[in-house]
């Protein structure tokens, strides 16, 4: 299901591609979708998700009537909360959007502002649908919150077909910001069903007292950070590109779109189905099915993520072209060539990325939301630090670099976290695996720079690019997968850790 999201999410930014472009109609756009986009991530699937579910699974644990008389009061102080911040978003629309486009003259920002209007109660609706999914996944329902980004897309899609017999560019955004509040309520509706069945849905109260509300309280705001490097990364990504040329913020968004077709795929359906399994082994006190249970994650998502960040560094400007410009529109030769070479800082960071998410959980699984808050702290600072000092020399690129090194700083102080207190570390079977996975990547990245490395991608026609990619991923593929048959890695190697959870 999570495949299928990032699929269709893919196809809509093929249609922004080939309605907008590059030009400045796109970069104000995308940072009206991504002000709530930023907080929805920000709050609702990231923090609130993090400290959330292992509180939620104590009170299961306890019987279906304790949940509920938690659930009350969380659902009504919850929905305040969202009234609260959209109310304060629309007020200070233009506020917001200056923070996240400083390099945006007087009539882009009041136009962009505009359009933060408009999209902005999205915050509320798709934070409830979070909370929704976050419901189901603790029940072992994961299908229904996995498919739901679907419906976003395709509303999207719908309103990009719509706007291509708009006057103008300015009301050809102005349709996609409409769509955007509307997909938020389709979304909400569309979960509410699965919701009911379940019997979760207690009259909302506000009784802030509730001795589960003052823990997920002191829970959340550590984690509110640390579940946000990527969101508050981007960020600053935006806010410096916005001083650059123009394009440079729409670079980075359809490089980034790229790499979260991997990092979905692997990391967040990996982190997602991970946290509540962790925390039921918390709670339980069984160390070896933890210890196994993180192992497999480890061990799955290099498994997967290591050659899909090979793909994406050596086909950076072949997958921008072949996914953004064999239908034609806006996008140009040199929007391509500028949005590969972020791709390939951001394939650097793709592995780094599922690490961040299959660590992370050990921690909030404990109901530890200090030491990943800390960690967030630094690498932020790194990103910070790196994306200061190269982007001046080197523009949108630089940004994408201060990224992957954000993302490995990540990765280095969770483990070290988890290791000092001897929550896990990795034993010699994984260190095995991983090894395999990492000479089968070598041969891969080999294998694609000899074949592919001089492929003219931008002079094929579009079927050509169309063809030679299908070809090449598949090829890729199956050299991965016969490397990894020949190094003696079998189905048995993947089920070891999860054997227990299984």
């Amino acid at each position: 299901m999570t495949l299928l999201s990032r699929i269709s999410g893919l196809v809509r930014d093929i249609f922004f591609a080939y309605l907008l472009g590059s030009s400045h109609f796109a970069d104000m756009f995308l940072v009206a979708f991504r002000i709530p986009n930023f907080f929805r991530r920000m709050f609702a699937e990231g923090a609130f998700n993090q400290a959330f579910v292992p509180v939620m699974i104590r009170y299961k644990a306890m019987g279906h009537e304790i949940l509920l008389q938690f659930l009350a009061p969380l659902s009504g102080l919850f929905t305040l909360v969202m009234i609260a911040i959209i109310s304060l978003g629309m007020v200070f629309a233009k506020p917001l959007t200056t923070l996240f486009a400083l390099g945006f003259d007087a009539a882009q920002l009041s136009e962009t502002a505009e359009l933060v209007v408009i999209t902005f109660p999205y915050l509320g609706f798709i934070s409830l649908t979070a909370y929704a999914g976050a419901l189901l996944n603790a029940h072992g329902k994961f299908a229904i919150p996995a498919i739901t980004p679907v419906l976003l897309n395709l509303v999207l899609i719908g309103a990009s077909l719509l706007a291509l017999n708009a006057i103008d560019a300015s009301h050809k955004i102005e349709i996609l910001a409409w769509a955007v509040l509307i997909a938020g309520i389709v979304q909400l509706l569309f979960q509410f069903p699965s919701i009911a069945r379940l019997g979760l849905l207690p009259k909302p109260t506000l009784n802030y007292r509730h001795e589960g509300i003052t823990r997920l309280g002191k829970l959340l705001l550590p984690a509110l950070f640390a579940s946000s490097v990527s969101q508050i990364n981007a960020l600053v990504s935006t806010i410096l590109a916005s001083t650059l040329i123009t394009g440079s913020i729409s670079w980075l968004y359809y490089a980034d779109r790229l790499l979260e077709l991997p990092v979905g795929l692997v990391a967040i359906a990996l982190g997602t189905v991970m946290l509540p399994h962790l925390s039921n082994l918390a709670n339980d006190g069984d160390r070896e099915a933890f210890h196994r249970t993180v192992g497999w994650g480890i061990n799955i998502g290099l498994m997967l993520g290591l050659p899909a960040a090979v793909a994406l560094y050596l086909l950076a400007e072949g997958l921008i072209a072949t996914l953004f410009m064999s239908f034609g529109g806006a996008m140009t030769d040199m929007d391509a060539k500028m949005a590969g070479y972020a791709l390939e800082m951001f394939a650097i960071a793709m592995p780094g990325f599922v690490l961040v998410r299959v660590l992370s959980p050990a921690f909030y699984a404990h109901e530890n939301t200090q030491a990943p808050f800390r960690c967030a702290i630094i690498a932020v600072a790194a990103n910070v630090v790196v994306g200061l000092a190269t982007y001046s020399w080197f523009g949108h690129v630089g940004l994408a670099w201060a990224t992957a090194i954000s993302a490995w700083v990540n990765v280095v102080l969770l483990y070290a976290g988890l290791r000092k207190r001897e929550i896990y570390q990795i034993d010699s079977r994984l260190w095995r695996l991983l090894w395999r996975s990492c000479l089968a990547s070598g041969v891969l990245a080999t294998a694609l720079y000899f074949f592919v490395s001089e492929v003219p991608w931008l002079q094929l026609n579009p079927s050509q690019r169309v063809g030679t990619m299908l070809a090449v991923c598949g090829i890729g593929g199956l050299i991965y997968l016969a490397v990894l048959l020949v190094l003696g890695v079998r189905r048995a190697d993947l089920n070891h850790y999860s054997a227990t959870a299984q």
